[in-house]
């Protein structure tokens, strides 16, 4: 196979179109022609259609080199703006105001990331995880492929001219170390957990006086807060998510498994994929999409299996409240005997002003925090504060984890590869392979916290969190209530791999982010710890269509990838299936015609009436009557309580056609629909408007309509955008369907495979490959995978490019 290969490549190397590597080589110099690297680290990078790369190389450091450098050549404004998050240095670039580039959390502030990611370099926390031997800390070929991806990505900056006018001639355009992509791969784990509280992290600071004594944490706005962090399916929590289903041979044609993946990413900055294939030739061959600045395939396939991630609804981090000594409030007592809390004091330079000065706290349980958000204060006072547990602040295993996804040969070998690495974060795992096999799983990392000790151990707040979102905040002060160690978990205070919610072939495993108890309707999974999720609790409409959708295809049968590909755009809008027809005879049946807006005023609502029959319940670009109903369901939903607004309630024993039937009797169903009205007309916008013109994004000066809706509408085909009226509707996608991957097997060595990366390979507005699977996109239309060697090669825009350090 090897030589096969290489002969491949020379063939290949022919019809070179543009060549990276190394300046010319001397006349006669053998050694530089047949081996350009000198010995160091080369990679030969095959570009098929839509500046896809296909990574060859002999060994992991070379092949992480070639990884490093093809990223580098799409993304090196984004990855650069990253790194300079990861060394804590955006204050000093950008100002400790500007926005952040969201590798970490949306919702920290330039100051308060650089207080953090500097407190972790200077308290070389990602050096200790980097010391442990596998699998606790790094392999051998992780370690290889973070050594290599950092030389590709300096040996591009060397050899290249930036273009990108985002980072053009910028200061802060750096070569970066193995250390740096170590540390994003950290930042990645920590995203849900520490990653949420960055600026409560950085901002805590003990009492000044007595006077701080008798404030106390409001138990209704904790618990309220708890179920926008971390409550089950709740959009307003959702800057990522997913959906992801795996048939078993059972519902196929040919008796293999199926899997469509359409994880639900940032469209912007750096939590953005990338796609790419990676082989070395015995010993690796997969595709997929990686998450910027990483070495690995995080989503993908190979020859064999095929897996997707959907983020799920386990809570990864709890708290700990602490009881302070009398005399310090930097002091707390664990079964009477004092700790003195660590210090971590940082200092930021700022653009333009002054460095800024600041400590932070740390215990043996983590970091002191003293809010949920800033509507929510965790008081630290004289005698009680608060610590954040997160246990993937001790996870660099999400690499390894990857890598042997990539390597399996079957759904029963990524299990193995979760038993050994317990690395996954904060998503689920759906997988399906060519022996007809579908898998669903919940192994992530998560603080060992059974409803056991939550009941013996949870605070007067904890009593109320934990219910109500599977935050659990534990009694710091009592030894007893420590998380203890399942004797299959890779590291303390985890659940092992056998604590976890698992479901294999079945017919289908479906999650759009559900618990894992709905993960197939006929199959429920039950009998797992709060903090996994709940069970017998109302699913999202996005769940509740998914279930639909893909149960009626599984009953069907003879499904094919076609199947997968026509899911995926049938832009159902279940929310539409449920009301439309009663919305649309309330509205006919309203007296003149009219009704009262918010305001009072009442509003001519009559052609809204007819649209909204007409309207073919999709968010297709050229559905008309999709954007009248998105804007009245978004009013409604946020007006009128869930109790109010079905006639049927949810019941447990048929949680996916439950609810149904809308009230129309309740007052808030005509006032949404009269204010939608007003607020259509008033922005200009035609009550029966195509979908596509209000729901785009400019490229190149061009809009391109984007199919597929919000989250509250429950569409598989899910796009977040905020409402611009002035600026057209939805002009631009903040998140939604990112790397999707239509995967199967039809007996031959290649798989069949359809890919689309929405937002287009590079960030570069320069760049060929900015935009056209974009419009792909707004097409809905495919790549067609070049998996095997014979399809890289017959790829009519083959060009190849060998990559190498100089020497």
């Amino acid at each position: 196979m090897r030589t096969r290969l290489r002969r491949l490549v020379v063939v290949a190397a022919a019809l070179f179109t543009a060549v990276a590597s190394l300046p010319a080589a001397a006349a006669g110099d053998r050694d530089r022609r047949e081996n350009p690297s000198y010995g160091g680290l080369s990679a030969t990078i095959r570009y098929t259609e839509y500046g896809i790369p296909h990574i060859l190389a002999r060994d992991y450091a070379s092949l992480g080199f070639g990884e490093g450098w093809a990223q580098a050549a799409d993304q090196v404004c984004t990855l650069a703006d990253g790194f300079v998050t990861l060394r804590g240095e955006r204050s000093r670039h950008f100002g400790a105001d500007a926005a952040p580039d969201g590798s970490l959390s949306s919702a920290a502030g330039n100051l308060s990331s650089d207080l953090y990611f500097r407190g972790v370099r200077e308290s070389r926390t990602v050096e200790k995880l980097l010391a442990e031997p596998a699998p606790v800390g790094p392999s051998r070929e992780v370690r290889d492929l973070m050594r290599g991806w950092a030389a590709g990505y300096n040996a591009w900056l060397r050899q290249n001219r930036i273009t990108d006018p985002a980072c053009e001639g910028a200061a802060w355009v750096r070569p970066v170390t193995a250390l740096d992509v170590a540390t994003r791969g950290y930042a990645i784990a920590v995203i849900a957990g520490e990653g949420r509280f960055v600026n409560t992290i950085t901002d805590a600071q003990p009492p000044a006086g007595a006077a701080s004594a008798p404030r106390t944490a409001d138990a209704e706005a904790v618990s309220r807060a708890a179920r926008e962090l971390y409550g089950t399916e709740d959009p307003r929590n959702a800057d990522m998510g997913s959906n992801a289903v795996a048939f078993s041979g059972a519902t196929t044609a040919n008796g293999r498994g199926l899997l469509l993946g359409n994880p639900h990413y940032p469209w912007q900055g750096g939590r953005r994929f990338w796609q790419s294939q990676q082989t070395i030739p015995g010993e690796l061959n997969v595709m997929g999409g990686s998450l910027l600045g990483t070495p690995t395939i995080s989503i993908g396939h190979n020859a064999h299996v095929a897996w997707s991630h959907t983020v799920s609804t386990g809570v990864p981090a709890n708290f700990h409240q602490l009881t302070l000594a009398p005399d310090d409030p930097t002091v707390y007592l664990v079964d009477g005997k004092r700790e003195r809390m660590t210090k971590r004091t940082v200092t930021v330079p700022v653009k333009d002003g002054a460095p800024v000065t600041r400590t932070q706290w740390w215990t043996r349980y983590g970091p002191l925090v003293t809010s949920l958000d800033p509507r929510t204060p965790l008081p630290w006072t004289t005698t009680t504060a608060y610590a954040l547990h997160d246990p993937n602040a001790k996870n660099m295993r999400f690499a390894d984890t990857g890598l042997a996804f990539s390597k399996a040969r079957s759904t029963g070998d990524v299990l193995k590869a979760l038993k050994r690495h317990q690395g996954i974060p904060w998503v689920n795992t759906i997988a399906a392979d060519s022996s007809g096999h579908s898998l669903f799983t919940q192994s992530q990392v998560l603080p060992r916290i059974t409803d056991e000790l939550a009941e013996r151990c949870s605070t007067a707040l904890g009593r109320t969190t934990y219910p109500a979102a599977g935050i659990a905040i534990l009694d710091g002060s009592r030894g007893d209530c420590a998380l203890g160690e399942d004797p299959d978990a890779v590291q303390p205070g985890i659940f092992g791999p056998s604590r976890m919610p698992t479901l294999k072939d079945a017919p289908y495993a479906e999650n759009s982010n559900g618990t894992a108890w709905l993960t197939n309707a006929d199959r429920p999974i039950t009998g797992y710890e709060r903090i996994f999720g709940t069970v017998g609790t109302p699913p999202s409409l996005r769940t509740r269509g998914a279930l639909e959708d893909v149960s009626a295809m599984a009953e069907r049968g003879g499904l094919t990838v076609r199947d997968l590909q026509r899911q995926q755009f049938a832009n159902r809008v279940p929310a539409g299936d449920l009301v439309a027809d009663d919305l649309v005879r309330a509205c006919v049946a309203l007296p003149g015609g009219t009704a009262a807006g918010s305001d009072g005023t009442p509003v001519d609502v009559s052609e809204a009436c007819g649209v909204l029959k007409a309207w073919d319940r999709t968010t297709d670009t050229d559905s008309r009557g999709a954007l009248l109903f998105d804007r009245f369901w978004r009013k409604l939903t946020q007006s009128v309580p869930v109790a109010q607004l079905w006639k049927v309630p949810f019941s447990a024993a048929d949680p996916v056609r439950t609810p149904n039937t809308l009230n129309t009797d309740a007052p808030g169903v005509a006032t949404a629909l009269a204010d939608t009205v007003t607020e259509l007309r008033a922005a200009g916008m035609a009550l029966d408007a195509e979908w596509g013109d209000h729901q785009f994004v400019v490229r190149g000066g061009q809009r391109i309509p984007v199919p597929g809706g919000a989250d509250t509408l429950g569409v598989w085909n899910m796009i977040q955008a905020p409402w611009n009226a002035s600026g057209g509707g939805y002009p631009e996608v903040v998140h939604g369907s990112s790397y999707i991957q239509a995967v199967g097997w039809d007996g031959g060595r290649c798989p069949v495979a359809r890919t689309l990366l929405t937002y287009s390979q590079s960030s570069n507005p320069e760049s060929p490959y900015s935009s056209d699977q974009t419009r792909l996109f707004s097409g809905e239309k495919w790549v067609t995978s070049r998996f095997c060697e014979k399809e890289i090669l017959s790829s009519p825009k083959l060009r190849v490019v060998r990559v190498a350090e100089h020497r």
